[in-house]
């Protein structure tokens, strides 16, 4: 069975998500950077292929660490998560996209993140 959250669960996982957010953006933005140097310069100074490959496995890490505490991982440029809950006995996502600071809205489960609605 899949995991359902409380918005008091999502909220204090947050803080760690956030955390673990930075790292995924530090390690997405050096790998953008890797790469397009590789490509137009043949080297960058952040490394080559091991270090590509080691960044992918960091974010690898992250990725499978927010599905194991079940987390539904919408993108990663920008990082958007899904939460699944409940409420008002209507299937919910409580919503969190990089940048914000806390969780601060929902989405219908059928209707994703163009639904969005503030969490009261």
């Amino acid at each position: 069975m899949d995991r359902i959250f409380t918005p008091g669960e999502a909220r204090e996982l947050l803080p760690a998500i956030i955390e673990e957010a930075g790292a995924l953006v530090a390690a997405r933005a050096d790998m953008t950077e890797i790469a397009h140097d590789r490509r137009t310069s043949g080297s960058s100074a952040l490394g080559g292929i091991p270090e590509l490959k080691a960044l992918e496995a960091r974010i690898e890490d992250i990725l499978s660490g927010w599905a194991g505490r079940g987390l539904e991982i919408k993108g990663i440029a920008p990082v958007l998560l899904d939460f699944p809950a409940v409420l008002d006995g209507v299937s919910v996502r409580l919503c969190w996209i990089e940048g914000e600071t806390a969780l601060g809205w929902y989405h219908r489960a059928d209707l994703g993140f163009a639904g969005r609605r503030p969490l009261a």
